[in-house]
């Protein structure tokens, strides 16, 4: 996990890298999709960016396009409606609201969650340890990002899928990962969650209107929790 001292672009939070071992999990093909987002949440994006405090424009908008324009709450809280509208047993408890809120994870529950920033790291390589999960270097094969993207969002599965069957894990929208943002540990670890506190939680694999440095594999950024934006979105994972 994280990227080595050679890797051209890496920055100090990419690092140390690390050994992690993570345990079986299934992760959805794609980003969660603004269709999939109405129909359990029941609003648009053009009502998502209404609430975010400095509204921007809406890019694109379509049953397949990625949500957007959604806090790490939000998503969270979609998790579990979704797990209950299936039947599973929702992975978190909330607590609290606004500001004050409280989020527990269960991690005994088959329901929907967000997945670990090791979890979407690891799958996000598919096996390969370089800069991109399609080689050294980027290509237009490799995902949306500013440079081929149009300055837009795209609709999810249109770029070729990583070894394993995922797509857009480079580029198209931010993904909001379970945990609080701090710094690596330098030694191994198995199943790692993070930092236990802080004021921002980990986003991972870039958005259309990011350099392509900044979509690579080990590449973290974090936002506050009731940020919203027009270039952050999810992605789902189940035991």
């Amino acid at each position: 996990m994280g990227s080595p001292a050679t890797e051209p672009s890496r920055e100090d939070r990419e690092g140390p890298q690390h050994q992690v071992t993570v345990s079986s999990f299934y992760m959805g093909k794609y980003e969660v999709t603004q269709r999939e987002w109405y129909d359990v949440m029941g609003t648009s994006v053009r009502q998502q960016r209404d609430k975010a405090d400095k509204p921007w424009s809406i890019y694109d908008e379509g049953n397949n396009y990625p949500m957007y324009y959604v806090n790490w709450f939000e998503a969270v809280e979609y998790c579990n409606k979704r797990s209950q509208r299936e039947g599973l047993t929702p992975a978190y408890t909330i607590s609290g609201s606004g500001d004050n809120r409280t989020v527990t994870w269960n991690r005994n529950a088959a329901g929907y969650r967000l997945p670990t920033e090791a979890e979407w790291e690891y799958a996000c390589r598919a096996g390969t340890t370089t800069a991109y999960n399609t080689g050294a270097s980027i290509s237009n094969d490799t995902g949306w990002y500013y440079a081929n993207s149009g300055y837009t969002t795209h609709p999810v599965g249109q770029k070729p899928a990583n070894r394993w069957g995922l797509h857009d894990m480079h580029g198209n929208v931010w993904e909001w990962c379970w945990d609080w943002y701090g710094s690596y540990s330098s030694g191994a670890q198995t199943d790692p969650t993070g930092a236990s506190s802080g004021p921002f939680r980990v986003l991972r694999g870039g958005s259309w209107s990011n350099s392509a440095e900044s979509v690579r594999s080990a590449l973290r950024d974090s936002s506050y929790p009731d940020y919203r934006s027009f270039y952050i979105g999810f992605r789902l994972v189940r035991p």
